[in-house]
């Protein structure tokens, strides 16, 4: 099986191109991060921090138990073992979160849980399966050296300690670091919010019955699902006519709740229904480019409004607009959150079937990934307008600009999708 490449563009002149990178630092050089916010922890969650979060006391705070046993002396049990077990008095019981002062004396045991604070003179617990669980003395049948299941103080971070740098994204395991040092607030960049328009005159809700000519509008809500998938607040508007009456206020409108506009379809090159390109160029400064890439050709950024908002103006397939979202979009909202390098993570992995490519641009060709083979299989339909194959994607096979064929069995670059 070979698979092919929708959408050729034969007579598109390799001068007339930019390069994916060209593009891509032309966006980066032109986006500012959102101002920083202070956030508590449960707000925070897919924010970016804006500072690093430093250990504000050591981690953990207070020598403590590892598991539960009896706190005492090493040197009490020396040589104990199975057949010669030593016996030794059980002072009391320090229980995790006892804030009162123990203490251990030679000859003497603490009964202790996990997580309580050792005792004083103790240097070793003793697990409890070592022992015969005695109440008023114990009988122990090993021996542990100093420091055996003791958690020491600052053994996981010490004071002052980075825990966790600027430009950090905030996950689940981090608003646990960020919890158990003790801070409840965190200066970081906001969520970006993301508003998605689709534009055409033939684009309608789904639900609503089908009318010849018309389809239904997918890219607003895989655009809006893609922008919270990467972590931001996204607001869709349903489609917008190509008539520059309807969108010029529809765009102004949404230029209030958005730290990034998207916009798909009406942005091909030339003819007098690419009213997205004519009705922005009022609004602010956007630049329509062809770049050397497959799908995704057509291509406007710039920005708009008094606050300069950020505007990709993505092609009307859905294939292309969601490609366009993972290349350059996802990039853009890691820089609006003070992160320079955002991109899909990248394996490589061998390919099953033969592609094609046209020579000068770079392609992304929809495949299932095997990480455990190491192998990407192409899905068949590869053109720009076939949403049926997206939906079992699972990642991008880039050909690079300079290969027109791969055979099966080589050796490709893929971005993971998420």
């Amino acid at each position: 099986m070979t698979t092919e490449v929708g959408h050729h563009h034969h007579n598109v002149d390799p001068k007339e191109l930019t390069s994916v990178e060209a593009h891509l630092a032309d966006i980066l050089d032109r986006i500012r991060p959102l101002p920083p916010t202070q956030l508590g922890i449960s707000e925070a969650e897919g924010c970016v921090l804006a500072e690093d979060i430093t250990a504000r006391q050591p981690l953990p705070p207070f020598d403590n138990s590892a598991m539960d046993g009896y706190a005492l002396l090493a040197s009490d049990v020396t040589g104990a073992s199975r057949d010669r077990p030593v016996t030794l008095r059980v002072s009391g019981e320090v229980a995790a979160g006892d804030t009162g002062a123990y203490a251990v004396t030679p000859g003497s045991a603490l009964r202790i849980t996990t997580g309580a604070q050792m005792p004083g003179g103790a240097d070793a617990v003793v697990p409890i399966e070592d022992t015969d669980g005695g109440v008023a003395q114990v009988t122990i049948r090993t021996a542990v050296e100093p420091g055996h299941a003791v958690r020491f103080s600052g053994g996981d971070a010490r004071e002052g300690e980075v825990l966790l740098p600027r430009g950090t994204r905030l996950g689940p395991m981090q608003i646990a670091v960020l919890a158990a040092s003790g801070h409840a607030r965190a200066e970081v960049y906001p969520r970006p919010r993301v508003v998605v328009v689709s534009t055409g005159d033939e684009l309608i809700e789904p639900g609503h019955a089908l009318r010849p000519g018309k389809i239904w509008d997918s890219n607003s809500f895989m655009l809006a699902a893609a922008a919270r998938e990467a972590g931001c607040l996204a607001f869709r508007h349903g489609p917008v006519p190509d008539d520059p009456l309807e969108l010029l206020p529809a765009i102004e409108d949404q230029l209030l709740r958005g730290d990034l506009l998207v916009t798909s379809g009406g942005v091909s090159m030339g003819g007098r229904h690419d009213v997205v390109k004519d009705t922005l160029g009022r609004l602010g400064t956007i630049q329509f480019r062809k770049i050397a890439m497959q799908p995704g050709m057509p291509q406007g950024f710039g920005t708009i409004g008094e606050d300069r908002t950020p505007i990709f103006t993505l092609p009307g397939n859905p294939v292309s607009a969601y490609v366009s979202f993972q290349v350059f979009v996802l990039a853009a909202l890691g820089a609006l959150q003070g992160q320079q390098d955002r991109k899909l993570p990248s394996v490589h992995a061998t390919v099953t079937a033969p592609l094609h490519s046209p020579p000068g641009r770079r392609s992304y060709l929809r495949g299932v990934l095997d990480r455990v083979d190491g192998t990407v299989a192409p899905l068949s339909g590869q053109g720009s307008h076939q949403v049926a194959t997206l939906g079992k994607a699972n990642a991008l096979i880039v050909v690079p600009e300079w290969v027109v064929h791969m055979k099966e069995g080589d050796d490709a670059e893929v971005l993971c999708l998420p």
